[in-house]
């Protein structure tokens, strides 16, 4: 399974994109914040924003998980 890392929202947050600031400047569609909060990953292009944003590698949001054995 892929996952995110960390908390992005809290990351973004300490870039200075609150929550507020993404919504008024556009910068992430209001469903892709609930997908983030939820911990579903969104479109690639969301996540080439958000490396952008976060000025990262994909590799530093997300993390494989491997699945649990039954």
């Amino acid at each position: 399974m892929i996952r995110f890392r960390g908390d992005v929202l809290a990351g973004l947050k300490v870039r200075g994109y609150s929550t507020y600031r993404i919504r008024r400047e556009k910068l992430i569609p209001e469903r892709v914040l609930t997908q983030i909060r939820q911990g579903i990953l969104p479109s690639w292009e969301m996540i080439d924003r958000l490396c952008e944003l976060l000025q990262c590698q994909p590799g530093d949001l997300l993390e494989h998980v491997p699945d649990s054995e039954p």
